[in-house]
């Protein structure tokens, strides 16, 4: 697991630049990297805007590969232990990742999303491809 993984209890640890670490190895050398955050906002935050800011950072930010998000659909409280969104970032390399987290930007950014959650989890790993997608169909 990397070293990342964690609840954020503190910004100043989730803004700091800093090598990635798997199973005491630097992932640097490896392929895709995903960086994944399990929210719950705080009562009455007005989640649209929160979409719509993170869908505009990860816009303007070249390392950012694909940008996913989400809703949990099934209420299963038990399950869930009260997350209702995901965020999926999907990066090159490690040093993408790195560079997206260390940026003016995200730092920016990522004051106005801490403040509107609950809670979060952040977990950043290396993608490991089980089963491929399929091919497009022509």
């Amino acid at each position: 697991m990397i070293s990342r993984i964690g609840t954020h209890s503190s910004l100043q640890g989730h803004r700091r630049r800093r090598a990635l670490r798997f199973s005491g190895v630097s992932v640097r050398a490896m392929g895709e990297v995903k960086h994944l955050c399990l929210v719950k906002f705080k009562e009455g935050v007005a989640v649209d805007d929160i979409l719509k800011g993170m869908t505009g950072l990860v816009s303007e930010m070249d390392m950012v590969k694909s940008f996913e998000w989400g809703q949990d659909m099934l209420n299963q409280e038990m399950l869930t232990q009260g997350f209702t969104h995901v965020f999926s970032l999907t990066f090159a390399s490690a040093d993408d990742l790195t560079s997206y987290m260390g940026h003016e930007r995200h730092a920016a950014f990522a004051g106005t999303f801490m403040a509107a959650l609950e809670k979060v989890i952040v977990i950043d790993f290396p993608v490991v491809t089980a089963k491929p997608s399929p091919p497009p169909e022509a």
